[in-house]
């Protein structure tokens, strides 16, 4: 959206301002009355309108052009991106741990996420939902396994993947500031998502681990390795106990 999207729109912006010359050529008025308006350009203060795709007609004929215009009504339009963007948010997770089996399981997520000017907030949404799903699927599951040179995780069937099964409901909420680095005010979204719940699920993990004194977990926080550092914890207790 940053780059097609303002490209997107200085295109149109360069179209508007041709039809404009040439809708006033039509209406008779001084290009200076004309606004564009709801896909129609209209004299201000006036009902003398005429739409845009009439314009485009008259556009291709030589003899409806006022003088010094060529025909035609199309335009192209370069954004390169631009200075970057810095999307920012909050995500907030609580995950239980079933002590006997290291199983985990997803309770609550919360998400604040401000990604500038949301020109289509369904999509955005849809985009935070993918990249919580990939997060967390790389902080819980997700691992590439070799044995004798070999990769053993080459297919789904063998590779970890998250499943609906893994998540709860997500609640997302926005904190729109726009930022001046581009016409639409449109930071990225992308990665919002993933980078969020990474660092969230892990340190939910971790935080519930330390409680009992079990070592630190490295991602993947798979069941079998928070099982194990339970055991570490449980053993290192009746160590002291028995002392």
């Amino acid at each position: 959206m940053i780059s097609g999207g303002t490209a997107l729109l200085l295109a149109a912006n360069k179209v508007i301002a041709k039809g404009t010359k040439i809708a006033a050529h039509m209406l008779e008025a001084a290009e200076h009355d004309i606004v564009f308006e709801n896909g129609k350009f209209v004299v201000s203060g006036t009902d003398k309108t005429v739409g845009l795709s009439e314009v485009a007609v008259n556009a291709f004929n030589p003899r409806a052009l006022p003088l010094g215009v060529e025909p035609g009504l199309f335009e192209t339009g370069t954004f390169d991106g631009g200075e970057r963007t810095y999307p920012n948010g909050c995500h907030i997770v609580e995950m239980e741990i079933d002590e006997d089996t290291g199983a985990l399981e997803m309770v609550r997520y919360h998400a604040v996420d401000d990604v500038g000017h949301m020109i289509n907030p369904l999509l955005v949404e849809g985009q935070l939902h993918g990249g919580i799903a990939q997060g967390v699927g790389q902080a819980l599951i997700e691992n590439i396994v070799y044995q004798s040179c070999q990769i053993v995780t080459g297919s789904f069937m063998d590779y970890g993947m998250p499943r609906a099964d893994l998540f709860c409901a997500f609640e997302l909420g926005e904190n729109e500031v726009p930022t001046a680095t581009n016409p639409l005010g449109v930071k990225g979204a992308g990665e919002s998502g993933t980078v969020g719940a990474l660092s969230s699920v892990m340190n939910a993990v971790n935080d519930a681990l330390a409680r009992i004194g079990a070592p630190y977990v490295q991602m993947p926080a798979t069941s079998e390795k928070v099982w194990h550092a339970i055991r570490a914890a449980r053993g290192a207790e009746t160590a002291s106990n028995s002392q």
